[in-house]
């Protein structure tokens, strides 16, 4: 994998009825695959990229194309949707 790789809050973890603000969905460039997006399970993710307010993990994957699911210690703001995000650990 890349040294510094980033990636792109795509959205939150949502339901029919229900979204919930602690859990996000995210798209890393170059990552189209599960095998790709399993790697990244178990690393530790911050927002924004440079402060690195908001810290959280990669949980699980989510569908087939590469994108994964992390769980924050905090909820994200809704200014984090559709942007960048930072793999740290």
């Amino acid at each position: 994998m890349h040294k510094s790789l980033t990636g792109i809050i795509v959205s939150y973890r949502r339901g029919p009825r229900t979204q919930n603000p602690k859990e996000c969905l995210l798209r890393f460039q170059g990552v189209d695959s599960v095998s790709e997006a399993g790697r990244l399970i178990g690393r530790k993710v911050a927002w924004p990229v440079k402060k690195r307010k908001c810290r959280g993990k990669i949980v699980r994957l989510h569908g087939k194309k590469g994108l994964v699911r992390a769980r924050f210690r905090k909820g994200v703001s809704g200014q984090a949707l559709g942007s960048f995000i930072e793999v740290i650990g």
